[in-house]
């Protein structure tokens, strides 16, 4: 990752922040963005203001991607990698309850999200002749679950963006593929397991992997090892994947 520029969504904690470290550990420069300016800053100066850039930046908003995206460009000239890592669970509700509001922000940050970064990015990427995009999945999005319905449609519609943005911009030398990193560790877990709905909020909290496999992995996609997925989602549940992560 020498020398190449990667933008992370969601990069304030989590899989994210994690991710940013792990890029930064194999030699790549890091472009943090998240809606909470303060955390992001202060990754941003831990990795090193020669290494990391922090930018305030809500994925739902399209303007604000447009513009993060320019500033980047300006600053490093241009972009090989973009994690769209940024999501949310809520509203953990069943349909016949869920506040219409609350479902239209899940879908404005984790499906018009993940859009708004393909977007944004792949004019840069095709000017380079090369890019890979890999969106954080979830079995969620082949797996309906009671309580999950705007998340487990939005994931849903994040594969297939996927699968449709491989097949239009695999022939210009673009990369996309997702990553479906089982249950992390994670503020998410918190919540879910405070829902009480459904069997994924049982769960032994000994059972969630650590933030830093699924950030392992996200670098390890990043080269050709990982070409059997494109247009799909890497499952860091096989234990194959792992095993070639290293984990």
């Amino acid at each position: 990752m020498k020398g190449k520029v990667v933008v992370i969504t969601g990069a304030s904690r989590g899989i994210g922040a994690a991710a940013a470290r792990e890029f930064a550990a194999a030699g790549a420069k890091v472009a943090l963005l998240a809606r909470s300016g303060d955390e992001i800053g202060a990754l941003a100066a831990a990795i090193g203001a020669d290494r990391a850039l922090a930018l305030r930046c809500d994925v739902g908003d399209w303007a604000a991607m447009e513009r993060a995206v320019a500033d980047l460009c300006d600053r490093w000239g241009r972009i090989d990698v973009l994690v769209n890592n940024a999501g949310v669970i809520e509203p953990i509700a069943r349909l016949a309850e869920a506040d219409a509001g609350d479902w239209a922000q899940t879908m404005a940050i984790n499906l018009s999200g993940v859009f708004h970064g393909m977007r944004a990015v792949l004019p840069v990427m095709r000017r380079q002749g090369a890019g890979t995009i890999i969106t954080v999945s979830s079995g969620a999005a082949v797996n309906p679950l009671e309580g999950w319905g705007a998340y487990c449609a939005s994931k849903a519609g994040a594969l297939m963006l996927t699968r449709v943005a491989h097949l239009e911009e695999g022939a210009h030398g673009i990369r996309v593929l997702g990553l479906s990193p089982g249950t992390v560790a994670t503020d998410m877990q918190v919540k879910i397991r405070l829902s009480g709905v459904n069997p994924v909020s049982q769960l032994d909290p000994m059972v969630h992997i650590p933030a830093e496999w699924p950030a392992k992995a996200l670098v390890w996609m990043c080269g050709p090892a990982a070409d059997g997925w494109l247009g799909a989602d890497v499952s860091l549940r096989d234990p194959a994947v792992r095993a070639a992560v290293g984990l």
